[in-house]
Formats: structure tokens, sequence, C-alpha cells
């Protein structure tokens, strides 16, 4: 089973050092030492930065590639139209279980990512500065280089700047989980679309990017856009931080000139010869073929030439000795628990994408695969932010990779190969957290059983309205279980629905404790929030 990433894996270099500059010699720069390494940075007027941002073609590095010269152009224009100041935040809320990146650069560099955060905020007249982070290593770490500056959050500052610390969760690395939280609000998002750069932090236009962009910008601002443009492709220019783990022999980030081989990163960081596929772009990206690994090179444009995705930059290959579909299986459920619970597509649909692939595994046949295709389906572009879309993004890529596992799974016995969990999760499959949805006491193992009468049922279906979770109908009307674990934070609904059935069908018994299961190939879903029990 492959281990938790640490914080700051192995750091790696191909070519000449941008981002990693001085690396190898300390293992955090702090004010003097990223002085004596980049040396000093001239302000820059507003235009002036987003003629620079569009010149090297720099776009957002956390997942959505969203051009920042037309965001930073967006934010100063709603600013000075409304007469208010605008704000600037570094999203450093990297909380995907495979990707580093940012969290690195947060930890060994982050003057260079404040320098790019300031120059934004001096030319367009900011006067706010958040740095959201979800782990400790990278609060303590951006908390001291505040501090190395001069900066806080005292209201006579010219520039109030502060670090706001949220649970790791997959959900509030979203800009308006972070928007709203930096609010003083829950760190989940608010259930409507917004844009931050119309009405972010405080109503304010607000520029929100992660933390490698704005590193890449302060380096473009010192050595100037012809230099930064000499490295990399002519339509990508310059570096990339590259995550990759998954089934290799040395997990490792890694910063690459643009059009380096996928291959050469691979073997890097002792990757199979032959991998059976390789997952780009995190948990919310898309696998690619072994073929297809041949002819990918790091850039967005070729990857999604090919099918693939550079996301959030993580790179995840897995042998040929472990079940594609079996360590897919894994991920979809960790992305159906990490749901904030606030709208259907994302709170039912993923645990019934999970529990369909899960079906397709233990030899559910043609009309599980068609229940995948179909909830992947449903979900999309439907959900209060975009980890539906992206966990639907990853399953309809799973289920295109590997057809030849899923036939054996489908239409035969199986492929035969076990689940070895090559792709790394959080301890104890979910992350730490503090919102709804996320492990706590109401995601505990369940305590309670709910059980139908079968001469007592009438098919009234007032059970599916009112538990989701746990009753399904069937088409002749009538519940499709008779007894179900109730998840811990459906307790008040189960309640509710044995107090309000017309026939009294239902009772609720206090679950009994359960003896280990045997050991199985096939991860199983468990009870809980993101999960729903089929009592099947």
């Amino acid at each position: 089973m492959n281990e938790a990433l640490p914080d700051v894996p192995e750091v790696r270099v191909v070519g000449l050092p941008q981002l990693t500059s001085g690396f190898d010699l300390v293992d955090r720069l702090d004010l003097p030492m990223h002085l004596k390494v980049h040396g000093p940075l001239e302000p820059l007027g507003g235009e002036q930065l987003a003629q620079l941002a569009e010149r090297i073609n720099l776009r957002g590095r956390g997942g959505a590639g969203f051009p920042f010269h037309k965001k930073l152009r967006s934010v100063a224009e709603t600013a000075i139209k409304r007469g208010v100041r605008p704000v600037v935040v570094i999203n450093g809320s990297e909380d995907e279980p495979a990707c580093r990146k940012d969290t690195v650069l947060i930890n060994r560099a982050p003057h260079l990512i404040l320098d790019g955060a300031l120059l934004c905020a001096e030319a367009m007249g900011a006067r706010t500065l958040v740095v959201g982070v979800t782990r400790e290593s990278t609060q303590r770490s951006m908390e001291a280089a505040l501090a190395e500056r001069g900066l806080n959050n005292g209201r006579r500052s010219a520039l109030r700047a502060r670090v706001q610390r949220n649970p790791v969760r997959m959900v509030t690395g979203a800009a308006a989980s972070l928007i709203r939280s930096a609010d003083g609000g829950p760190a989940i998002p608010p259930g409507r679309k917004v844009s931050a750069s119309q009405n972010g932090v405080g109503g304010a236009p607000t520029l929100l990017s992660n933390a490698e962009t704005f590193a890449q910008l302060a380096i473009a601002a010192r050595i100037g856009p012809e230099r930064y443009c000499n490295t990399g492709l002519y339509d990508e220019p310059g570096t990339v931080m590259l995550t990759v783990s998954g089934a290799v022999a040395r997990p490792m980030v890694i910063e690459v000139p643009t059009g380096v081989p996928l291959r050469y990163v691979l073997q890097l960081a002792g990757a199979p010869p032959t991998p059976q596929g390789v997952l780009t772009g995190g948990y919310h990206g898309k696998w690619i073929d072994a073929a297809t690994v041949n002819e990918a090179i790091i850039s967005r444009n070729s990857l999604d030439a090919v099918g693939g995705a550079l996301g959030a930059g993580a790179i995840l290959p897995i042998s040929q000795d472990t079940c594609p579909l079996g360590e897919s299986l894994r991920v979809a459920q960790w992305l159906a628990e990490e749901s904030a619970g606030q709208c259907g597509p994302c709170y039912l649909g993923l645990p019934a994408a999970a529990r369909g692939l899960e079906d397709i595994l233990n030899g559910g046949g043609p009309a599980a695969l068609e229940a995948v295709k179909q909830v992947a389906k449903n979900v999309k572009r439907r959900g209060a932010c975009s980890h539906p879309d992206g966990s639907a993004m990853f399953l309809e890529s799973t289920v295109k990779a590997f057809t030849d596992d899923l036939a054996a799974h489908v239409l035969g016995n199986g492929c035969g190969r076990p689940v070895e969990g090559v792709l790394p999760l959080f301890e104890g499959g979910r992350a730490p957290t503090g919102i709804p949805g996320g492990g706590g006491e109401e995601n505990g193992p369940s305590r309670q059983k709910i059980f139908v009468d079968w001469t007592l049922c009438r098919g009234h279906g007032l059970c599916a309205d009112i538990l989701p979770e746990v009753f399904q109908l069937g088409a002749d009307g009538f519940p499709t279980v008779a007894q179900a674990q109730v998840p811990r934070y459906a307790e008040a609904k189960a309640l509710r629905a044995v107090r309000r059935c017309p026939a009294l069908a239902l009772r609720i018994e206090d679950a009994a404790p359960q003896a280990k299961a045997p050991s199985r190939n096939l991860p199983v879903l468990s009870q809980g929030r993101g999960r729903r029990a089929l009592g099947r």
C-alpha cells in the first residue's frame, strides 16, 4: 500500500532551476537568503504587469488554467469602476492526497510567492492580502515569511496581511470556499456561482490565484519576458511544478521546462518501464494508457491532445500488476467522501457513482457499467462547485482508458489482479476536517439499523423521500432493501422516516458490533457521509 506523501517530499529539477533556485543551499529560503538567490524586485504598474503575464502566457497553475492577465485586468477594472480597493488572495490550499507542489513552494520558497502577490497588490492599490492554507507546515512557513517582511493584520498597516487556515478538504481549495472562509464563514462553497473578480473577500473585487502562479509571475518580473520565454515551449513558456507519485520508487516534486517528454519524468521517479496507465492532473484529472504515454510531453496543450490533463500538476502511474478499476474505486470513494453535502449532484451523485463502480468490480455486468456512465453524466455542470465535474471527469476517464479490464469485469470473472493501493490517499482514507461531511463524530461507525416489515409495507414510498441514503424504490414501487445500516449523520432522518411511515412498516434497532470482515482484494464502501448504504 502506498503511504501518504509527506508535506515536503524529495525535490528535483530538470534543466536550470527557476522556482526551485536555492533549494540546493537551504531547506527554506528566509528573506535574506531569498534576496541573495533571486535579487531585488522592482515594482510594476498594473498594465505593465498584465502585459507581462500576457506575453509569457501565464495561466493559473491550480487546475483551471485561466489566463492570469485577463483575471488581473478584470479585477483592476472592477475596482476602478466601483471605486473600491481590491483584495489579493494566495490560494495555498493544496488538499489532494497526490499534490504537493504548492506545499513545497510555501514551505521552501514562501517569499517568491509573496513577491508575485505583492507586485499585484501594489500595482492595483490593494490594502488586503490573504494567504489561504490548510496544513500546519504551510501556516508556519507563511506566517514566518509575513513576519520577516514586517507584514501583519494591524488596522494601521498600509497592507493588512494574514494567513487563513482551513481544514484539509478537497472543496476548501475552491476559490469560493476560500473567499467564504476569509469572510468568517465555513470553508465550503456558498451554493451559488460567484465571480471573485467581481465580488470576492468582503464584497470587493478579488485577485485570487494559486501559489505557483504568483511565484511564476515573480520570476518573470525579475528576468523579463524574453528570458523567461527562452525556457520551455513557444506557446507555453517557462517551467511547471509536478508531483509524481503512485507506482514509483521515488515520489517527488519536480520542476521541469514545458516540452519535456512525460516518459522522462516518469523515468526520473522510478516508474515502471511500461505503466498500465498514468493518471494526469490529479484526482480531478484523466487517465492515459501506456501507448499514449510515449506521445505526451509536459504541457497543457499536449496532455489535452492525448486525452490527459495538466490540471493540478499531479502525475500518477500504476503498474501492470494492479487492478486499475480497483485503484480508481478507492479514489472514487474518497471523492464521494469529500462532498460538502450541499447539493444533490455531489452529495448523492458521487456516492452513487462509487457504488456503481464497485458493482462493476463485483460482477454487476453491463447494467452496472451503464449506471456509472449515466450517473457521471448527470452530475456534470449541476453542482455548487467544480467538485462534481472533476470527479465525473475522473470516472469517465477510468471507464474509457481501461477497456480490456472493464470487459473482464463486466463480461467475465474479473481481471484477477489485486488492488495494491498505489494511489496515495490520506491516512485512514480521509483527511482531518472540521466541516460537514468530513469524518467528524457524525461520520463515525453506524450505530443503528433500519428494518422493513414486509407484512406491513404498502409501498407508499415516503421512506425513500425522507431517507434516500438508505432507501431506493424498485420498479414495483417498494423499497429495494429489507434492512440497512444507518449512517451516523442520517440518524435523525431515519427516526423521522419511522415515525412518518403510514403503514408503520419501519423499525430501528441498535446495530450490534460486527466482526471484522475477512480481507478482500476489492475495497468495500464504508458507511458515512458520501457513501450510502444499499444494504445489499
